[in-house]
């Protein structure tokens, strides 16, 4: 049996920001019903520990050295439909309003990278697998192949890095090579690990890592490329041959329309028609939309940022309330946006809703009620929303970039074909295009937009298909 650590910032079920959480939560789960043995090591946050720490089992206290001092760690452990979770306490770095954005995360994670090499030999629990996940754990396979190279404890881990977003990368200054993590400067002066005048945690993980995957086979690609390389394309067109883009899924169990704890009227692919409107008009009366359960209803639920293409819905925001549909966005992000989607729906009351924050009920309601999901991303790596989409027969309207290519099929009107519609270009008028054709069959061709939607559900996005390519890249250990 294949003993696997997964390491990462972020995971469900205890603390998300991001799609990072998600995967971190669903993942080993899928692994484990493939004959995997999978544990997970992630931060004791503030919100973790206001919540649980009183459940968790205290395991061990020891010491790592950040900034020349021995500094205390303590770590517990919780268990969550059978996977070992591990958490690394320590209030002064993680015991804070949010989880990143500090000017000390260079410190704050390379004493967590360095407080989980520590804990394997306080363990005594040395994995085949040592999977890490984006910047915040990109030293470790640095430190584990550096510092420990003459100990075949650690000599023996084979290391898998996985990139879910490149553009953020953990740059920080030099110095921390010595004063955080304990590397020699040669390091930095040979390049293994130097980004411009800095060192990148990210780039490091590239270099160090036995293998490097990403999170869809088609972003793999891209991120090879000048435009979407973030400036690290060289570095991953000379690991090339060990990356390997896996696309996610998502935990079919979570997010099931035929039991959703969340969404009024369950459904399947026989029951989705009737049960949709139902959905909608429930949504519909809550959020104070005009009801009418045949108008097409467009949702979304994203962070708001230019990354995922908002500045094109406000640009073609005039259009978009001309145009005879509703609209729901549920989501945080640039306070400019948010001010701008609060300034619509004083406007357009009864036709558009904006909801600022995060709400877990309302966005299954979302999905649930909607009869397109817009994702108009400038870039994605995978994706989450659009595989939920599917799920619940919710057709995503998406740029086909990274992910969002792979996993949806634009409709064919001569064949039936596809699972949804999508624009090439990252263009305010083709992303209104893209629109308007989903309108058109909606409006026009409604037995057309009904068989997309059964095709919509018939996709697997479980994590099982994915999860066995994971497996057979551990097994070329």
């Amino acid at each position: 049996m294949k003993q696997i650590l997964f390491v990462a910032a972020e995971g469900l079920p205890y603390v998300k920001s991001g799609g990072l959480a998600d995967v971190i939560g669903s993942l080993p789960k899928a692994l484990q019903h493939q004959g995997a043995e999978v544990r997970v090591i992630i931060p004791l946050y503030l919100q973790i520990a206001k919540k649980h720490r009183k459940e968790f089992k205290f395991v061990v206290e020891y010491t790592v050295n950040i900034n020349y001092q021995e500094v205390p760690v303590r770590v517990y452990q919780g268990e969550h439909q059978g996977i070992t979770y591990y958490f690394v306490e320590h209030q002064g770095y993680f015991e804070r309003g949010v989880l990143y954005g500090y000017d000390d995360d260079g410190e704050r994670f390379a004493y967590f990278q360095k407080a989980v090499l520590e804990l394997l030999n306080q363990l005594d629990y040395f994995p085949d697998i040592l999977h890490c996940h984006d910047w915040h754990t990109g030293m470790i396979p640095v430190m584990c192949k550096e510092n420990y190279q003459n100990d075949k404890r650690y000599h023996n881990i084979y290391h898998v890095y996985t990139i879910h977003n490149l553009a953020y990368q953990g740059n920080f200054s030099r110095d921390m090579l010595d004063s955080c993590l304990g590397l020699d400067m040669s390091l930095y002066d040979n390049g293994n690990v130097r980004f411009d005048t800095g060192i990148s945690f990210m780039k490091s993980g590239i270099v160090y890592a036995d293998q490097v995957t990403t999170v869809s086979p088609n972003y793999a690609q891209e991120i090879l490329t000048s435009e979407y390389g973030e400036h690290l394309e060289h570095v991953l067109q000379m690991r090339a041959h060990n990356l390997t883009g896996i696309v996610n899924g998502i935990d079919t169990d979570e997010w099931n329309p035929k039991d959703d704890k969340f969404i009024p009227c369950h459904y399947n692919k026989v029951s989705v028609f009737k049960c949709k409107s139902e959905n909608k008009l429930a949504l519909q009366k809550e959020l104070g939309l005009k009801q009418d359960k045949d108008i097409f209803l467009l949702g979304l639920v994203t962070r708001l940022t230019d990354q995922k293409g908002l500045n094109l819905v406000l640009e073609q925001m005039k259009w978009m309330i001309e145009a005879n549909m509703q609209v729901v966005i549920l989501g945080s992000g640039d306070g400019y946006i948010e001010d701008e989607f609060r300034a619509v729906e004083a406007g357009n009351k009864g036709k558009f809703v904006f909801y600022c924050g995060y709400n877990e009920i309302l966005a299954h309601q979302i999905y649930a009620a909607s009869d397109g999901f817009l994702m108009p991303s400038r870039f994605e790596p995978c994706g989450i929303s659009q595989l939920i989409s599917l799920r619940y027969g919710t057709l995503p309207l998406v740029r086909e970039t990274g992910g969002l290519k792979d996993t949806v099929i634009p409709y064919n009107e001569f064949t039936g074909e596809g699972t949804g519609f999508s624009f090439a270009n990252f263009s305010g008028w083709e992303m209104m295009e893209c629109i308007h054709r989903a309108l058109y069959v909606y409006y026009e061709k409604p037995k057309a937009f009904r068989q997309l939607m059964r095709q919509a559900m018939n996709v697997d996005v479980s994590w099982e298909v994915s999860a066995k390519e994971y497996m057979q890249l551990y097994n070329q250990k």
